[in-house]
């Protein structure tokens, strides 16, 4: 039977209990600059090198950036009528729940704790922290444990700031993402002015191979991990004023501009470095790297110390800092908002639900959720924490999506303020290609995608033993019925 709003439903919503509400002060600046910031990133910064090396044309990586771009539109299209439909705080969680039901929604929140926003902020910390801490020449184990200690201050401050007040997170928010944008811009129009000359890196397609199209494919896990992020102002529905007219704008706004962007830093990377070039830092003999592809990981600094000259190595280094400080930022912010909902509905221990009273803030899930980044960062990898954010990622963004033919069906008279043009083949898109990714990914790296996997279905067990522990506790003695010793 349909539901008369769009809010899971909870046996403490049933009683008559009302939820803390935060309060609807985001406008549409500030749900873009999440979107921009939660996308630009460690992805565009290093996942390019990676590319160039495993398909051997920069051609074919600019091929799959535009065809990345095309991905991440119809998703965010499609995200687009799931917003505006029920602009309530939680984002995919609150669609799955509606679609698919409590295992789905708690599942989707389990992966965004685990996987979405724990590994994304620890790798966007570390990488902020060791270009920050390039002038600085550090090496050795030392230069590992003070970056880490770094990125850990990094994460910590932000949590502050954005449990303090909200006003301040506006602030803080609009102010760095600013300056990633002026930077990045900067750069391109610098180095497309500079690196032009080179315009013959552009064209050198090779022979189409069958191993060719299977490391085209597993590069899109990368450049999908990139393209993370165009759903992030959904967590964030129910505290912007007006959200099923602003989300809309602010999905298309933001992933319109970012994919331009990223077209246009790529192309200064294959102006600065040909394939052949990239293909010799890696597999040079002074790379003793153990994963050897890591020797392009820094393509935005290599690719500047190659058009602008070595002095700029230093000044670029802590610039790039700063500009994954805006994405880390962005996700200290959101993903504690998918616990606070998850709590709501029952699936997370109550505590989490709990808003600052000086700040109508979560102050509690934003702690949980600093404890698994501060874990990941100092006991992960950056290529396995991307590889296993990818596949988790990508197979619950196929639900979400997903959800936009089931609710068609389940909730034909649901208020839909926006549309997915195209539909459905919009969504097919979407679904089509990260399935291909996906299996990609398994037959490119089986053990950590298999990780990714087992770390979803873990979940399983512990929804039902929480719903186990809820009825339990929910068992109370009543009037007519006195418990015995031991109940």
């Amino acid at each position: 039977m349909p539901k008369a709003n769009c809010e899971p439903r909870t046996e403490r919503a049933e009683v008559g209990e009302s939820p803390p509400r935060m309060p609807a002060e985001f406008g549409l600046p500030m749900a873009t600059f999440i979107i921009v910031a939660s996308m630009v990133g460690v992805g565009i910064l290093t996942t390019s090198g990676f590319t160039v090396y495993f398909v051997g044309s920069n051609q074919l990586m600019l091929g799959l950036w535009v065809l990345g771009g095309v991905i991440a539109a119809s998703g965010a299209l499609t995200l687009c009528e799931l917003s505006a439909a029920m602009p309530k705080t939680g984002g995919d969680y609150v669609y799955l729940h509606e679609a698919y039901g409590p295992l789905a929604a708690f599942l989707s929140g389990w992966v965004s704790f685990l996987i979405g926003f724990a590994a994304p902020s620890a790798a966007a910390a570390f990488g902020a922290a060791k270009f920050l801490l390039v002038p600085l020449h550090l090496e050795g184990p030392t230069a590992l444990y003070v970056q880490r200690g770094l990125a850990s201050f990094a994460i910590l401050a932000f949590a502050t700031i954005h449990t303090r007040s909200r006003s301040g997170t506006a602030q803080v928010q609009g102010w760095i993402t600013s300056l990633k944008l002026i930077i990045l811009v900067l750069f391109v129009l610098a180095g497309l002015a500079v690196g032009w000359p080179h315009h013959a890196n552009l064209v050198d397609l090779p022979p189409m191979t069958g191993s060719r199209v299977v490391a085209m494919m597993f590069s899109l896990v990368y450049i999908s991990y990139a393209y993370i992020g165009w759903n992030a102002a959904s967590y964030l529905a129910g505290e912007i004023h007006e959200p099923q007219r602003l989300l809309p704008r602010a999905i298309l706004l933001g992933t319109a501009g970012v994919v331009a962007l990223y077209l246009g830093l790529n192309v200064v990377y294959a102006l600065a470095l040909s394939a052949n070039d990239v293909r010799a830092i890696v597999d040079g003999p002074g790379n003793r790297l153990p994963f050897k592809p890591e020797a392009v990981a820094p393509i935005a600094q290599l690719a500047a110390q190659r058009l602008f000259g070595t002095r700029w190595s230093d000044p670029l280094s802590v610039s790039i800092g700063l500009m994954l400080l805006s994405s880390l930022s962005a996700y200290v912010l959101v993903g504690p908002r998918v616990i606070y909902a998850m709590a709501h509905a029952g699936q997370f221990p109550k505590i989490a639900s709990r808003l600052s009273t000086r700040s109508a803030t979560p102050v509690v899930a934003t702690v949980l959720q600093v404890v698994c980044t501060l874990t990941l960062l100092w006991s992960g990898s950056f290529d396995s924490l991307v590889i296993y954010a990818s596949v988790g990622l990508a197979i619950f963004s196929m639900l979400t999506i997903s959800a936009v033919y089931v609710l068609r069906v389940k909730r034909p008279e649901l208020h839909r303020p926006f549309k997915t043009p195209g539909y459905p083949v919009t969504p097919a898109i979407y679904l089509g290609f990260t399935a291909l990714l996906t299996a990609a990914a398994f037959s490119e790296r089986f053990w950590v995608s298999t990780y990714s996997l087992l770390s979803i279905m873990a979940g399983i067990p512990i929804y039902y033993l929480w719903q186990r522990s809820r009825r339990s506790s929910a068992e109370l003695p009543t009037e007519n019925a006195v418990p015995t010793r031991g109940e």
